[in-house]
């Protein structure tokens, strides 16, 4: 196995697996933008004490880890490593999969499904071989159609196998309102689900800031309300955000890579923190067999309760459609 210098920190504190007590493993398959910018943000925040990069490019995945690792003296990770070889995922508590087609400019999110699920049906097995017992967290796109199509390859328990969703898109949701409204992004609560992509649904009718309903949220910054036409505008921004920054810098990373290490750090630490992740539905509001993005509790056991939030009566038929798109592709590509 060829892997890159693992360098130790001198300090800090560290998340270990409660159910053994052995210190936390994250592995991160694909080197690319996101899986490299994901490794960075574990090791900033401390995430993991182990942190490991697998790509089946071996210079640039080793170059990416030691990178990193010359850092390890300025933040709280004990040590961070690279290599071609599957084994250096061995034994890991989370293996988060970022390897998949790359989205190119004016490219839907479903355009990359064939592609993307033909890589999973290569990695997974030896993955499997090498980390069985880990929570595993699907980041490559189109997410909900290569989560499900994932879980069917691997024949994982449904908790221990989801997507990373809309945590992302949500964070967007949250971000634009802040700006509306001059409130800081931690006291806003609403949620973006369904599809990963065109399709999702903003679930404005539970949306609130501080407790008060956004629908009762008086005059915003600009002198107006959150009237319908403020509200599509702002879920049109949301949509088009990763098509924008896709355009401009070729991927999307940061906001990625840090909403990921916040999943990461739910499961490992057992937070039963409640995020828009993309888990495998059974009759949430009428919808099965399909994996996408709604509102779950996310712990040490992967996705736990998927929470049965009120929907108006057009969000749900929105979030039928949009489980129907996913399962078409998913269908077409033979699960």
């Amino acid at each position: 196995m060829s892997e890159a210098p693992i360098t130790n920190a001198a300090e800090g504190s560290y998340p270990t697996k409660p159910r053994s007590g052995h210190p936390s493993k994250v592995a991160i398959i694909g080197a690319g933008a996101v899986g490299s910018t994901l490794a960075y943000a574990c090791v900033m925040k401390g995430v993991a004490r182990e942190v490991v990069l697998q790509d089946i490019a071996k210079e640039k995945v080793e170059a990416e880890a030691l990178d990193i690792a010359h850092g390890i003296q300025f933040t709280p990770a004990a040590s961070v490593a690279g290599s071609d070889d599957v084994e250096i995922c061995r034994d890991a508590d989370v293996v988060v999969i970022t390897a998949g087609a790359k989205q190119k400019p004016g490219q839907s999110r479903l355009d990359l499904a064939g592609a993307t699920v033909g890589i999973m049906e290569k990695i997974l097995p030896n993955l499997l071989k090498v980390a069985p017992n880990a929570v595993y967290i699907l980041v490559a796109n189109p997410v909900d159609v290569v989560t499900y199509c994932s879980l069917k390859i691997s024949g994982l328990p449904e908790n221990q196998m989801f997507g990373s969703g809309t945590v992302l898109d949500t964070s967007r949701l949250r971000y634009l309102v802040s700006l509306e409204t001059g409130t800081a992004v931690q006291n806003i609560h609403g949620y973006i689900a369904g599809e990963h992509g065109d399709s999702e649904v903003p679930l404005w009718s539970s949306a609130q800031i501080g407790g008060v309903p956004l629908q009762h949220w008086g005059p915003t910054i600009d002198g107006g309300f959150f009237d319908q036409a403020k509200r599509d505008r702002i879920a049109h921004d949301v949509v088009r955000s990763a098509y924008r920054i896709i355009e401009g810098k070729g991927a999307t990373n940061y906001a990625v890579g840090l909403a990921v290490s916040r999943i990461i750090g739910a499961v490992l630490n057992d937070e039963e923190r409640v995020l828009t992740v993309s888990p495998l539905l059974d009759q949430w509001h009428g919808i099965s067999d399909v994996c996408m993005a709604v509102p779950t509790i996310v712990g040490r056991e992967g996705a736990g309760r998927r929470l049965d939030l009120p929907l108006t009566l057009d969000e749900r038929d929105r979030l039928t459609a949009s489980a129907e798109r996913l399962r078409s592709v998913a269908r077409g590509l033979g699960y």
